[in-house]
């Protein structure tokens, strides 16, 4: 890698990521008719694992040690198994996709909590203005689309939700925490295992493992095999490993504002003056939230 790359890559990995990781819901929308929830995320994960493995052992990659294996193993439980289950259930189980992301707004502030107990990350107050502007701004980009019509969730679904987010926050904490300086391909294998084992066990007990094999359904998941699950993920811990835990889950602040922005341009989805608004407020959050202290 150049000096020029090396100094490229700190400013484009997280705009990329934040890009990648906003178009999951265009790939959950387009998969989701054909598959029930967890049988499409074990079906998902098996790809993965499939692929990681040819790459790893074609590439010789260096695996983990046991405890490594096991670190990496619960952080992928906590990241992939209960997070990304808790949100394809929710949304399958009629909870608005809109109110699923603007409770993902909680997750900047939970991790930062987080890493202040466990990783004694100190909470600046940059860090402080900027997550309030983050919740502000996510606000004004997803209220017009929740006050455009009715719609109803139940406690259970909120509870899911609540959880699939706690969960993602403490994984990235104990991702950095326990799991750091791994191979990440090697290390991607043992979390992806988790989810596996976890999607899969549910999917066994609770669905009928049925799949309408289509163009859309095949797209979705090659998306979301390659673009997410791969290259999102392997860009999300590469952010973990080199910057505060803090500063990378502000990056989830811009997740719902560039999707809003590739719904307008994909589905022609209307963006109101409130929601740019909103947008901006955003970016301002997460620029306070990520400033180094001086």
């Amino acid at each position: 890698m150049t000096s020029r790359t090396a100094g490229i890559l700190p400013i484009l990995a997280p705009l990329l990521f934040v890009v990648l990781w906003s178009t999951g819901f265009v790939g959950s929308r387009m998969g989701a008719p054909y598959s029930e929830p967890m049988t499409f995320l074990t079906l998902r994960f098996g790809s993965v694992l499939l692929l990681l493995l040819s790459i790893s052992l074609i590439q010789r990659a260096r695996w983990p040690n046991p405890r490594q294996g096991f670190h990496a193993f619960v952080s992928g439980f906590l990241i992939h198994g209960i997070y990304l289950s808790g949100v394809f259930w929710a949304i399958d189980d009629g909870m608005p996709a809109g109110l699923f992301a603007l409770m993902t707004g909680l997750q900047p502030v939970l991790t930062a909590f987080f890493a202040h107990l466990v990783l004694k990350e100190q909470i600046t107050k940059n860090h402080a203005l900027g997550f309030v502007l983050g919740l502000i701004g996510i606000s004004m980009v997803l209220l017009p689309r929740l006050s455009g019509g009715a719609f109803s969730v139940t406690p259970i679904q909120v509870l899911v939700s609540l959880v699939a987010v706690i969960a993602i926050s403490f994984g990235t904490v104990y991702q950095k925490h326990f799991a750091a300086n791994l191979d990440i391909r090697t290390a991607t294998i043992w979390q992806y295992i988790a989810a596996a084992l976890f999607c899969g066990g549910l999917s066994l007990l609770t669905e009928s493992q049925t799949i309408i094999w289509s163009g859309e359904f095949i797209f979705a998941l090659v998306w979301l095999v390659l673009v997410l699950s791969i290259g999102a993920i392997f860009l999300l811990l590469w952010l973990i490993e080199k910057g505060a835990v803090s500063n990378t889950a502000s990056l989830f602040y811009l997740v719902p504002a560039v999707t809003a922005t590739i719904s307008f341009l994909l589905f022609g989805e209307p963006i109101t003056p409130m929601q740019v608004a909103g947008m901006i407020v955003t970016a301002l959050g997460v620029i306070l939230a990520s400033r180094r202290k001086s």
